[in-house]
């Protein structure tokens, strides 16, 4: 399915994998409305791209059922929703320094703001449109400290599935990335990134670490196919084997 001059929005598409889409939309000649809670990466994410004639920003927290309202009042008719954010500062903790208030976060950005995207974008949607979110290895591959993401990406896949079934003919779906070089990792691994990283690289069967186009490439995918629903795509490396 070709995407040219539809309309595509993506939250998160400021930085990392909705970034790498964002580029993806843009050049196969979508019209793409990147969104997020910063001005400022949004304007950096646009200068980015070059300042293409068919992008527009819009500045939404999607864990405000508002200001999700305002956003699909305000942009229209779409054909495709992707989401790619995340907020997880704070809360890779073991359990005893686990704050209460940053699991919460990583809840409203990965599972109430998916469900108030569906919730208010649906009928916005063409009925030949999709939506994909992004779940996660650690749904699959726990590891200690870990226990809240691991938690919500299970519960997004479940919701996902859930979706397909209420939404249809809408499409939902859901990618689940394995290990990504992306920024995120700078808040999970600090000063030990790279080398956290490369011990990664060593163990995956691919022998290497995911780049945001990676999961750009699978999202793509997902939002051209037309018999995939209700489906959680895999693009880990062969995370799940090991």
């Amino acid at each position: 399915m070709s995407i040219s001059k539809q309309k595509i929005l993506i939250v998160g598409g400021g930085s990392g994998m909705g970034l790498a889409l964002a580029r993806h939309c843009v050049e196969a000649g979508a019209a793409v409305v990147i969104a997020g809670r910063g001005q400022d990466r949004l304007r950096q994410a646009r200068e980015a791209l070059g300042n293409p004639a068919g992008l527009e920003t819009a500045v939404v927290d999607i864990a405000r059922e508002d200001q999700v309202s305002a956003l699909f009042a305000a942009i229209g008719g779409l054909d495709h929703i992707v989401c790619t954010a995340a907020d997880i500062e704070g809360a890779y903790r073991r359990l005893p320094e686990l704050d209460l208030m940053a699991a919460q976060k990583v809840v409203e950005s990965k599972l109430y703001g998916p469900l108030l995207l569906a919730k208010h974008g649906a009928p916005r949607l063409a009925v030949s449109g999709s939506m994909t979110f992004v779940s996660g290895i650690a749904a699959y591959r726990p590891a200690a400290r870990g226990s809240v993401v691991a938690a919500v990406n299970a519960a997004l896949e479940g919701l996902v599935r859930a979706l397909a079934v209420e939404l249809a003919p809408i499409r939902v779906n859901a990618v689940s990335p394995g290990w990504v070089d992306t920024t995120i990792w700078a808040q999970v691994a600090g000063d030990r990134k790279d080398e956290t990283l490369a011990a990664m690289a060593k163990r995956l069967p691919v022998g290497r670490i995911g780049q945001p186009d990676d999961i750009a490439d699978a999202i793509a995918f997902l939002i051209g196919n037309g018999f995939t629903t209700g489906t959680t795509l895999h693009v880990e490396g062969g995370h799940r084997l090991i």
